[in-house]
């Protein structure tokens, strides 16, 4: 597997490819990085099949829908995701086929409904579910403490201890841990009973991100661009940003519902991507 790792201020993401197709994968892309990450598939002789976003991000821009314009590839996200550009929905435990690669879908609720972590080889993309020494914050719109508590003891830290993680955040300069090494000194981690790690998610008292509203309105709809956002400025009190974002997120939800993709993994090797129908 090819792979590379590409810093941005505290966020991560990263290309995977295929040696033997050369065909790739980039997971969770951020806006500004967009030269970078054509410069290193161009070197590493990768072409992008797909851009994936591990959950709806509330602290930065996603490149998901430049690039998709830009190399007419489709975007991926779980199917959970309020987003109504999103091409492939992915379920829990679906593979998605880059090459030689299998990606697996796990389906983490808790930081926002649509996170999910994706699983290959000896790694496991985390998103914002589970981070180096910490997890992702529940107190954005969708997040929800308990659900994150099963997603991880549940789900994510039941697998192989020498399994390597990487999230998409890291503030310290740190590469990876292992799942291994989150179980025993992450913070976090040590809250084992249930009730007490969501009373501990839920008095973290933590500040709201920059550009809140801008950044969801703009990773869920295209709703204002990068540049626009950065002279706009948020400066409301957070009881207004929420009201807002929620508004933002319940408004894209009946948009995502109007169409949009199902996949499923087939024994030759491929994906077959077809029409879903609309919820009742």
């Amino acid at each position: 597997m090819i792979f590379e790792a590409v810093a941005s201020g505290g966020c991560r993401s990263y290309l995977i490819g295929c040696e033997e197709t050369c065909a790739a994968a980039l997971i969770d892309p951020e806006l500004g990085q967009i030269d970078r990450y054509c410069a290193l598939a161009s070197r590493d002789g990768l072409r992008i099949r797909y851009l994936i976003d591990t959950h709806t991000h509330a602290d930065h821009f996603s490149a998901t829908q430049q690039l998709a314009r830009q190399l007419r590839v489709p975007v991926v996200m779980h199917s959970a995701s309020p987003a109504p550009f999103v091409d492939v929905r992915l379920q829990g435990g679906e593979l998605l086929i880059v090459g030689r690669l299998r990606l697996q879908a796990i389906h983490t609720p808790g930081h926002t409904r649509d996170s999910m972590c994706l699983m290959v080889e000896d790694r496991v993309f985390t998103g914002d579910t589970l981070l180096i020494g910490g997890t992702g914050r529940t107190d954005l719109p969708s997040g929800d403490a308990g659900a994150l508590y099963d997603s991880l003891f549940g789900g994510v830290l039941k697998l192989e201890p020498v399994i390597k993680v990487f999230p998409a955040h890291e503030y310290k300069g740190r590469t990876h841990s292992t799942i291994g090494q989150e179980l025993s000194e992450n913070p976090r981690l040590q809250k084992r009973d249930r009730s007490a790690f969501i009373e501990m998610m839920q008095n973290l008292n933590l500040t709201m991100p920059a550009h809140i509203t801008e950044a969801l309105r703009t990773n869920m709809s295209g709703g204002v661009t990068f540049g626009g956002a950065l002279s706009i400025g948020v400066s409301v009190a957070s009881n207004t940003i929420d009201s807002r974002v929620q508004a933002v997120i319940d408004g894209a939800d009946v948009d995502a519902r109007s169409g949009g993709v199902t996949v499923t993994a087939t024994d030759d090797a491929h994906i077959h991507a077809t029409a879903a129908a609309a919820s009742p």
